[in-house]
């Protein structure tokens, strides 16, 4: 990989007029014109209240869009050092922030965050909430941690939360929630494969003598299958999450209010981000066995600033859409669900079609179908994508469910379901081990 950049001209000749700096934060974008300019501003207005006396730079790493985004983000940062420029990759969330762990690394930041373009409720604590941490020596990375509408979040709250806190054993309630915080040490590890390469063991001095920076630390070989697959997409927050899990980075929350977004729908919107999200926790899974293997029930991961209660913006979703999804599933992945689930789940499987919701969904039958799948991705991963595809529908099934189990219930009290099905991920984690040893 060496020569290979994720940065156009624009980016790389502005990296060089800016040099060093201790603070860098990127905002990924495609076609965001109407949002970003809120969100630069605002950057600009939190790294200048609360890092005034230090070198940083902002970035904005885009998808070539041809709305006037970039344009809306060298207004919004006059007078600041900025980095604007079209990421070189494939389209995606993913590759934006190579370009990002790309300039972190040409900078030298110490400290780097990331924060959507569609934002609507960032403020200039954000940016402090989720760089303090790492500035002042408490974390390696920082997550989120949002209030968040029942209806929102579900791929986070079905799948990526309840999974990532059974195998890794921490509790991150937002592992793929879009804002984070890093040291430039993680962004570099991010670029050069993360969780997907087992750790190096470092030089002695007496080696180090006789070898150049970068033969310290080379770019393996998988860096190319990292970002030429999902993690170049949505797929990237679940792999940083893990990475810094499996890497045994200092992990914190970030408590950050509520997040108002450009909601999307589960039934409509979240199919292909369903794809790349899992199929990259399921690659994940199987690449780090031998560090989750032994992990054991799960703690919490500190929360830094208070934690107050906060009413989320209503996000609809159409529950009738989910569960006809669900039925349609059976007919186009029935010979894979087949393939792919226990007797026993298959048959768990078979009573929630005959269900108006889908319920027996839920609880250890839900741990298990996503166990099963994984495995089965595990045990042959050149059938991974089409696994993870089956499990969409079921995927929809759940949702349905949960949306009918949570319709009298507040967000707040809705926590309780999530929390219940996370519980129930660690209960069945023995089920898992068996399932790959098989």
């Amino acid at each position: 990989m060496k020569g290979v950049t994720a940065l156009d001209d624009d980016m790389a000749r502005a990296a060089e007029t800016i040099g060093p700096v201790e603070l860098l934060v990127g905002i990924p974008s495609y076609r965001n014109a109407a949002t970003i300019g809120h969100v630069a501003r605002t950057v600009r207005e939190g790294l200048s209240r609360s890092f005034g006396g230090m070198r940083v730079a902002v970035v904005n790493s885009d998808g070539g869009s041809e709305d006037g985004t970039r344009d809306r983000v060298a207004e919004a940062l006059d007078g600041t050092p900025r980095i604007v420029g079209r990421y070189v990759g494939l389209p995606g969330k993913g590759s934006a922030f190579r370009a990002i762990f790309e300039l972190a690394g040409r900078l030298n930041a110490r400290a780097c965050a990331v924060v959507d373009s569609d934002l609507r409720s960032i403020t200039p604590e954000w940016i402090q909430r989720l760089l303090a941490p790492i500035v002042e020596d408490r974390a390696d990375y920082v997550a989120p941690l949002y209030a968040r509408h029942k209806h929102d979040g579900t791929i986070t709250n079905t799948i990526a939360y309840p999974l990532t806190r059974a195998l890794y054993g921490l509790r991150v309630r937002q592992p793929i929630g879009g804002e984070f915080g890093f040291s430039g040490a993680l962004a570099r590890d991010f670029l050069e494969g993360g969780a997907f390469v087992p750790q190096a063991r470092r030089p002695s001095e007496g080696e180090a003598e006789h070898l150049s920076a970068r033969e310290e630390s080379p770019r393996p070989s998988v860096q190319n299958e990292v970002w030429e697959g999902d993690v170049a997409r949505f797929g990237i927050d679940i792999y940083m999450t893990t990475t810094a899990l499996v890497r045994g980075a200092r992990v914190a929350q970030a408590f950050l209010g509520a997040k108002v977004h450009d909601p999307k729908d589960p039934g409509a919107d979240l199919g292909p981000m369903f794809r790349q999200v899992v199929g990259t926790a399921f690659r994940l899974a199987a690449a780090n066995r031998a560090k989750w293997a032994a992990v054991k029930g799960s703690r919490e991961a500190p929360v830094l600033g208070d934690v107050h209660p906060v009413d989320p913006e209503e996000v609809r979703a159409d529950a009738a859409l989910l569960v006809r999804r669900f039925g349609e599933g059976a007919t186009e992945h029935g010979a894979t669900w087949d393939a792919s689930l226990s007797k026993e789940t298959r048959a768990a499987v078979r009573r929630a079609m005959d269900e108006a919701i889908p319920h027996a969904l839920a609880g250890e039958t839900w741990a298990r179908v996503v166990y099963d799948m994984l495995a089965a991705s595990a045990r042959d991963p050149s059938r991974t994508a089409e696994r993870v595809t089956a499990l969409v529908p079921l995927y929809f099934g759940r949702v349905a469910a949960f949306i009918d189990d949570a319709r009298d219930m507040t967000t707040a009290g809705s926590e309780r379901l999530v929390e219940d099905q996370a519980l129930a991920f660690e209960a069945a984690k023995a089920y898992l081990s068996a399932q790959l040893a098989a």
